[in-house]
């Protein structure tokens, strides 16, 4: 059957039957298009049901490097609008795509441990959950993110704040170097000292410059086992406990990495009955040194106020990084985010946070306070794209929803919220991986990578003239090379897109 498939220009192109069977002769993994029989298992695994429906005009599964070449030429020559997914977490939906060219790295998700140089390499498939299974083996971690299917790819690229990111820094941090095919189809190793500019623009600058077919990472001494604070509060209290949980986050040591999260529990059976639809503040850590001094240091935060449960344990380090897991459930959640960063939470902080927490339109929908700081905050904002790192909190807005009639009202009121916050004296910059945006424009792009845009878009027209990979918070080139040569203006290129 006959695909046909959305070029970036807005056209399309069709491959007949016998271009089809060339491409699945010479591609090792799966070349899938509407209407063969695993298309509709193919297309779908994004995180989002926001853009459940889309359906891509041609997917090819990759199971190694030379498929994720040939399917970047192919996208080159046909100028195919182009998707990639990982771990398929993308909130904007940029691992997704309707018409186009989905290249899905889902199979490349192997790992490979370094027990004695501490290094861990991992497929640009593989998901968190795929990393600490390996390196947990061994007593090592490297940083990630606060649940474990998320992909390694879009986490690492964006910059990477989990569990661990004051003791040791953001996923970034910990990226030895990288494997990518560029826009030319060439594989590229980058690291300090191949490509340094490559290597600079991945650590926090996104899918913008490649297809990141493997990553290696140093790998750090964690668990295997570490305590984990998990006390329930009342929302109702929240006025009185969010201040307490700041003034502890001021004086807590780096192990200890701590967010402030306003959810209501499901009325389901697996929860304990005193946890059942409750409107709840949840005042999370994980301390990544020894268990009993991780309760020791975290036991304020089970100190604050009149609790309706706690979960604070001794655990694997494994299950503490799948605890959050439910919260972030794949094909569950119509879903939009925004984030800023603040450099304080004042008492006028506290208030709106509160506020417009016990205000949320969906139960589902969280509103998540993480604590920054500690290792993070020591790296200057150039020596990475990812930019300034010097505040101490984020606010992440997490509009969670279910029905399709609720779409304009979530997004307006995840909008409204974070409109307000910004109004704050320490409001500024956002974090990309938390944002729902499909499309960056100017003023977010600055306020995302400040200075170091430049920069960026230099190592952009290197890599990447034509713009290929787009899907993403796309830094375009300065001036775009069209693949077959011609270079047109970007503003042009907006006019006819």
């Amino acid at each position: 059957m006959p695909a046909t498939i959305t070029r970036f220009d807005g056209g399309t192109v069709t491959l007949g039957d016998d271009r089809l069977t060339e491409l699945r002769s010479t591609f090792r993994g799966e070349v899938v298009v509407p209407g063969d029989e695993g298309y509709e298992a193919a297309r779908a695994g994004g995180f989002n049901e926001l853009y459940a429906d889309r359906r891509p005009g041609l997917v090819v599964r990759c199971t190694g490097t030379a498929d994720v070449i040939d399917a970047v030429n192919l996208a080159a020559a046909e100028r195919l609008l182009v998707a990639v997914r990982g771990g398929g977490h993308s909130i904007a939906g940029h691992s997704s795509i309707d018409g186009g060219l989905l290249i899905d790295l889902g199979a490349m998700n192997g790992v490979w441990v370094d027990p004695d140089g501490r290094t861990v390499v991992a497929q640009g498939g593989a998901t968190w959950g795929d990393v600490d299974r390996e390196a947990q083996t061994f007593g090592l971690a490297v940083p990630g993110g606060i649940i474990s299917t998320t992909g390694i790819g879009g986490i690492t690229l964006g910059g990477g704040i989990g569990w661990l990111h004051r003791k040791l820094g953001l996923s970034c941090d910990s990226l030895r170097s990288a494997q990518v095919v560029t826009a030319d189809g060439r594989l590229i190793r980058t690291s300090p000292e191949d490509e340094s500019d490559l290597f600079w623009a991945l650590r926090g600058g996104g899918g913008n410059f490649g297809v990141v077919v493997s990553m290696e990472y140093d790998a750090h001494p964690v668990g295997p086992v570490v305590f984990n604070a998990a006390p329930i509060y009342p929302m109702a209290v929240a006025a009185e406990i969010l201040p307490k949980w700041v003034a502890w986050t001021r004086t807590a040591p780096e192990e200890a990495t701590s967010r402030a999260l306003f959810w209501t529990f499901p009325d389901v059976e697996a929860l304990p009955p005193e946890l059942r639809g409750q409107d709840a503040l949840i005042l999370a850590a994980l301390h990544c040194g020894s268990p009993d001094e991780g309760e020791r240091v975290l036991q304020p935060l089970r100190e604050m106020g009149d609790l309706l449960f706690d979960l604070s344990m001794a655990l694997p380090y494994r299950a503490a990084q799948s605890n959050f897991d439910p919260f972030f459930a794949k094909g569950v959640t119509r879903s939009y985010w925004k984030s800023l960063y603040l450099d304080d939470l004042d008492d006028a902080a506290c208030e709106l946070i509160v506020r417009r927490a016990m205000a949320r339109p969906h139960p589902l929908t969280l509103v998540h306070v993480p604590q920054m700081g500690g290792a993070t905050s020591r790296i200057a904002a150039d020596e990475s794209a990812f930019g300034d790192r010097s505040a101490a909190y984020m606010l992440s807005v997490d509009g969670n929803w279910i029905d399709e009639a609720d779409d304009r009202s979530a997004i307006e009121w995840t909008r409204d919220f974070v409109a307000e916050a910004a109004q704050l004296p320490s409001a500024r910059g956002i974090y990309l991986n938390f944002s729902g945006d499909e499309e960056i424009g100017g003023d977010l792009r600055s306020a995302a990578f400040g200075t170091n845009l430049t920069r960026l878009t230099q190592v952009k027209d290197r890599f990447d003239p034509g713009n290929l990979f787009r899907l993403n918070n796309n830094i375009p080139p300065s001036t775009q090379v069209d693949l077959p040569g011609q270079r047109i203006t970007v503003e042009a290129e907006k006019q006819t897109t």
